[in-house]
């Protein structure tokens, strides 16, 4: 694997296992595609193989992806690889997206294309980068992230909204989010969702999502409220109340349906909803 050359400080992953894994598997799925196909020798090096780490070819991909007249590439590449440096919890929290992404998407067995294809992984690190600038003080430059996120991949997420790890945005397209939700580890979110407040109420004002829990397409949460530990919401959901923990809820607005499970469907990806007839 050849080596870039950079002036940036490289951030050693080998000490991380779950990291350092991560990042040969990437490598090794990188390999195996551009030697299937030589139309991608060049899109696997300047993408992955290139890179001396997993650091550097997250921030790379990230700054190739959010770089405009504003800022361009290497001043992103700069700012996020900084970012890495000062927490390197950020690397982790990504390596538990990327293997969430993985093990749940029927449509894809690999760590390589989420990392360069899919748009809820590369929001989602970018979202951690800004959310890392606005506890920083930095305020206006963590809304430029914000600002590139959604107009590169259609996901606005509030720079001080808390996100968990192992969390999969699936497909994203139009997910909101808003500044003080919480989605805690192992969550699974689907596209169209808004996790919003309501009127103009200020302060405390937005959804927490507790581990495990699974938000169907569409579904709208409203206000501060608790979508309990390994609840599941159905497609297309309004949601202004408590969510008990492993309990299904679909309608507008959604009530309780049948009886409580004892899985998280965040992980086990079950979308299914119990029959009417059970409704509590």
């Amino acid at each position: 694997m050849a080596t870039k050359p950079t002036t940036l400080t490289v951030l050693k992953t080998d000490t991380w296992p779950a990291v350092h894994r991560l990042w040969e598997a990437l490598c090794e799925e990188a390999t195996a595609a551009a030697k299937k196909d030589a139309a991608l020798v060049r899109p696997m090096n300047s993408a992955v193989l290139y890179h001396s780490s997993f650091a550097y070819a997250l921030a790379h991909r990230l700054a190739l992806k959010l770089a405009n007249h504003d800022m361009d590439q290497e001043e992103l590449l700069s700012l996020i690889h900084q970012a890495f440096l000062t927490d390197p919890e950020l690397l982790h929290a990504a390596a538990a997206d990327l293997e969430a992404v993985k093990d749940r998407d029927p449509s894809n067995t690999e760590i390589l294309t989420p990392f360069l294809y899919f748009k809820g992984f590369p929001a989602l690190q970018a979202h951690r980068v800004a959310h890392g600038l606005w506890l920083g003080d930095r305020p206006h430059l963590a809304r430029h992230m914000q600002s590139r996120i959604s107009e590169v991949f259609g996901i606005d997420i509030h720079p001080a909204a808390k996100m968990g790890k192992g969390i999969m945005l699936d497909h994203g397209n139009g997910l909101v989010i808003g500044e003080t939700a919480v989605v805690e580890d192992d969550v699974s979110i689907l596209q169209n969702v808004t996790l919003g407040g309501t009127g103009k109420d200020t302060g405390d004002r937005h959804p927490k999502i507790r581990r495990g829990a699974l938000i169907g397409a569409g579904a709208n949460i409203l206000g501060n409220i608790e979508i309990g530990t390994g609840a599941k919401v159905g497609a297309g959901s309004v949601v202004v109340s408590h969510v008990l923990p492993y309990t299904s809820v679909v309608g507008v607005p959604a009530r309780p349906i049948g009886q409580r499970h004892s899985v998280l469907p965040g992980v086990t990806m079950d979308q299914a909803l119990p029959e009417p007839e059970y409704v509590i």
